[in-house]
């Protein structure tokens, strides 16, 4: 299968995906969504046994498309419910993938940039990447990540990240425990391909079937709080601070607030 937003290649029985809209920082349209789980679905029926993503040019992922945000504040709550639904279904698949993923987080990751990053088992970044579940700075809610990033940190840095909605570097997210460890960009390739190599040396099936246990852990938990986060993110939309919040950030000024 071709893609237009995204480029995937074999070599040594590892899958790479890159993230390839340089030009948009690599943001999340819906097609490159559709092209991601397709992608996804591609490798699991391939020999590949590791899967590694990243991004093209100096950016991991910038989040949501500012083109494909601005569409949302004019979509019916059906619309915005799909919407929901299908980046809940390409987070929770990464999540769920039965192969190890590796996040090589190559710039910036921020919104739904960080929670790719964060959905993944192993998080290598470089120094100058920068993080941040930003989504309340816009009026919206970092719903469908939240739950998995309380479970991976804990209720009271995960508060501290998703209501701050603040800016954190690959040093201080490796503090928190979001990333694995920090390498240089020129070995940042390198270092994820050296970890899949680890991790093939061990059983194929052992790997799958434990990261099955570990996700069977807290599935039912995780499938219910998966369900709300997706109703609260479409509900959302229809709020007047949300579309203040979007105006605002594409008009690049300060928001006006009306609340509830």
């Amino acid at each position: 299968m071709s893609f237009h937003t995204l480029e995937l290649a074999y070599e040594s029985r590892i899958a790479t995906i890159t993230l390839n809209r340089p030009e948009k920082r690599n943001a999340l349209s819906f097609e490159m969504i559709g092209e991601f789980l397709a992608a996804l679905d591609e490798i699991e029926k391939s020999g590949a046994l590791v899967v590694i993503f990243t991004g093209a040019g100096q950016a991991f992922c910038a989040g949501m498309d500012l083109e494909e945000l601005k569409s949302l504040t004019g979509k019916s709550p059906a619309e915005n419910l799909e919407d929901s639904k299908r980046m809940a279904q390409l987070f929770r698949r990464l999540y769920d993938f039965p192969k190890p993923t590796i996040a090589a987080v190559n710039g910036a990751a921020i919104a739904g940039g960080t929670g790719l990053a964060t959905v993944c088992d192993f998080t290598l970044a470089v120094p100058e990447a920068k993080f941040g579940y930003t989504e309340v700075r816009i009026g919206f809610v970092p719903a469908i990540v939240s739950s998995i990033l309380v479970w991976q940190v804990g209720h009271k840095i995960a508060r501290d990240l998703l209501l701050t909605g603040r800016i954190f570097d690959a040093a201080q997210a490796r503090q928190l425990r979001l990333v694995n460890d920090v390498v240089t960009s020129e070995s940042l390739m390198n270092r994820a391909r050296e970890l899949a190599g680890q991790l093939m040396e061990n059983s194929p099936t052992s790997l799958r079937l434990t990261k099955k246990l570990l996700n069977d852990f807290i599935r039912d938990v995780l499938d219910r709080q998966t369900e709300e986060a997706v109703a609260e993110n479409a509900a959302i939309r229809q709020t007047a601070d949300f579309h203040e919040g979007v105006n605002s950030f594409l008009e690049k000024r300060k928001p006006r607030w009306s609340g509830p």
